[in-house]
């Protein structure tokens, strides 16, 4: 918000100078003859005064009345001058020539210069000198009061957009950590009421959706998985009998089936919470190089393919690192599942510590992903062309659970290709 009030200021300081500065001098342009006109008349009775001083004595002292007054008139700078002097331009010759007073405007229209004819040859010519330092510091000085009381009137203009607007921050943060029931509470009367109004109403429809999520989840957990654990059970204690051979072997098929449902229900699960803001990750440090090898331990077992190698590279001297042990090791699960099912014969994971963060990759040497797929296939049940046989392919959940437990983190998923020519999946956590 100061950003927003410095940024208000100058522009108007910038604006409020430039036109203090561009204005007058355009208007005084516009109108140059009115000017010259009022400033002729202003300066009519002391020229007057003057040459009638100058009249009063021989023309062999006007040289020195000249030098008296221009004592008498300090600052002002009284001097006898020849009409046909070079620093009058043509046309103010011309009006001495013809007996007529002359009279140049600087800023804002002010006299400068003030000439009165003597004689057919000679004029009475009368300098307004430049203002002096401290008067111009003076000035400046009105401009600086006149800058800050802008501020001043800025700062009580914007005081109460600032607090609604820090309100509805604060809220927007609050709601986005999971308190779904904050609400702004702007009275309708303020700038921003409005707009106060259409986050509470979002915020609403988004709590009863969440909560709505919620009951599924639950109904879901209960409703669904209690009959499938029944129908596994029932079918386990039915191919304990003696059946014949087709028959066993279509419950057997009904027991992968079932078992296969229960899976996906448990990554829907799985997805699910982790879509959940009122959810904070844990902060644990651990030890990367024994957590590696913790995961690496468990997916060993899982390997469709005993020729499969998994490489570990360590990247430099690995120090323990913080972050949540549950989320972070299924991301990574995940990812190695994904890589033992496209793989070819090998699988490479390395990890890199840096003073940002943790960076952790996943490489194989399978037929790798097209990039104009790469970022599709973090999206939910998305599978490529290639994989749509879930035997195969999986549920498409995999990299999206994954996706999730790094943002869940502030972290990061991302697919590149991989140097040993599959697909190279990139995790980044940052220094907590």
């Amino acid at each position: 918000m100061l950003r927003i009030l410095i940024r208000l200021y100058l522009i108007t300081i910038v604006t409020f100078s430039a036109a203090i500065y561009l204005i007058p001098d355009l208007v005084v342009r516009v109108f140059h003859d009115r000017f010259l006109n009022y400033n002729l008349d202003q300066s009519r009775g002391l020229q007057n005064l003057i040459i009638k001083q100058f009249h009063a004595v021989p023309a062999e002292q006007w040289l020195s009345l000249a030098a008296q007054m221009d004592q008498e008139f300090q600052p002002l700078h009284v001097a006898l001058v020849r009409i046909d002097d070079p620093d009058f331009s043509l046309y103010e010759r011309e009006r001495l020539e013809r007996g007529e007073n002359v009279v140049r405007v600087g800023d804002w229209g002010w006299r400068t210069l003030a000439v009165a004819p003597l004689d057919g040859q000679q004029a009475v010519k009368l300098v307004v000198p430049p203002d002096p330092l401290d008067v111009n510091l003076l000035y400046w000085s009105i401009n600086v009061l006149i800058g800050a009381a802008l501020l001043a009137c800025l700062l009580f203009w914007l005081r109460p957009h600032w607090r609604d607007l820090e309100r509805l921050k604060r809220t927007a943060e609050r709601f986005g950590k999971g308190h779904l029931g904050e609400r702004t509470h702007i009275a309708a009367s303020s700038n921003i009421g409005s707009l106060a109004h259409v986050f509470d109403t979002m915020a609403g429809d988004i709590e009863n959706l969440l909560n709505q999520q919620r009951d599924l989840l639950n109904a879901v957990s209960h409703e669904l998985r209690t009959p499938l654990t029944r129908l596994d059970f029932g079918l386990a204690l039915a191919l304990s009998d003696d059946l014949p051979a087709p028959s066993r072997e279509r419950l057997q098929g009904l027991v992968a089936y079932i078992r296969e449902l229960d899976e996906l229900v448990l990554e829907l699960l799985s997805y699910s919470r982790l879509q959940n803001p009122a959810r904070l990750p844990e902060q644990v440090e651990v030890a990367l190089d024994e957590f590696i090898d913790s995961i690496l331990g468990s997916v060993d077992d899982e390997l469709e393919s005993p020729d499969i190698v998994i490489d570990v590279l360590l990247n430099g001297s690995l120090e323990r690192f913080t972050l949540d042990p549950r989320l972070t090791a299924r991301a990574i699960q995940n990812l190695l599942r994904n890589a033992t099912r496209y793989c070819e014969k090998r699988i490479q994971i390395g990890v890199q510590v840096s003073t940002e963060g943790c960076e952790i990759w996943v490489d194989d040497d399978g037929i790798g992903i097209p990039e104009a797929e790469r970022e599709r296939v973090f999206e939910p049940f998305y599978r490529l062309d290639r994989s749509r046989d879930r035997a195969t392919g999986g549920f498409g959940l995999g990299l999206a659970i994954s996706r999730r437990a790094l943002q869940a983190q502030d972290g990061t998923l991302t697919v590149e290709a991989s140097p040993l020519g599959g697909a190279r999946f990139r995790l980044w956590l940052p220094n907590p």
